[in-house]
């Protein structure tokens, strides 16, 4: 067996355990230099959190663990294919690789479906389900004037 698969492998058990305790059928595992660093599973049932999935637990416990928000040189490993907002943590996070094993279809047959997320997407702003107002424009943007003046940020 090679890294990946032992890695994913220990993902699945994750999910696997979660549906066992009562959470949501989702694990994730990060390692670095093939250590693993964190382990996770979804808490979105215990902690009535809806954006507590794996991957984000386990991104930030990572993060905490290592002391840095810049995960690069990371793997993550995920019993799914991450979702829109796990995927968009992932990129934030700068982690190098994806490795998972059930795909989005997968997740949609269990009643899991992010098609929806990933229509909303695609569309302009005006034609989503979601109303977004835009207003207070240039106040708005002088929290950004300050971050591009300020000289000892921390970019990231």
């Amino acid at each position: 067996m090679n890294t990946d698969e032992k890695f994913l492998q220990q993902a699945i058990r994750l999910s696997e355990n979660n549906v066992e305790n009562g959470e949501g059928p989702f694990g994730a595992v990060l390692t670095k230099d093939g250590v693993i660093i964190s382990v996770a599973g979804n808490r979105v049932i215990s902690s009535n959190d809806p954006t507590a999935h794996a991957e984000i637990n386990v991104i930030r416990e990572a993060a905490e663990k290592l002391n840095t928000f810049d995960l690069s040189g990371c793997t993550i490993y995920c019993s799914c294919e991450p979702c829109p907002m796990c995927l968009s943590a992932i990129y934030w996070a700068r982690i190098d690789r994806i490795v998972y094993a059930n795909t989005r279809m997968d997740a949609r047959e269990a009643g899991f479906d992010d098609l929806l997320i990933h229509q909303q997407l695609m569309k302009q702003e005006k034609s989503r389900m979601i109303p977004a107002t835009h207003m207070l424009h240039e106040e708005g943007k002088r929290a950004f004037q300050m971050w591009a003046e300020k000289e000892d940020k921390i970019d990231y």
